[in-house]
């Protein structure tokens, strides 16, 4: 399954809409998602299933590059 994750690069500091990255991660479960980026310093702000056309959509786009985690 491919994952969005929508993210602010740095815990520490305040959400802000206009900062927030998103990147792509292939894996089993939201909890997986989580575990693989924890060691990163980022503030997650929601990560979210893809899947029929919204996975369509988004592969569509030229910034579509897909993290997998290894088991």
């Amino acid at each position: 399954m491919i994952f969005k994750v929508y993210y602010q690069e740095n815990r520490f500091e305040v959400p802000v809409r206009e900062n927030t990255k998103s990147l792509y991660v292939e894996a089993s479960t939201e909890r997986e998602v989580r575990h693989h980026l924890k060691d990163r310093n980022f503030n997650i702000e929601l990560v979210q299933l893809l899947e029929g056309q919204h996975l369509e959509y988004e592969q569509a786009s030229q910034d579509y590059k897909v993290e997998s985690i290894d088991a």
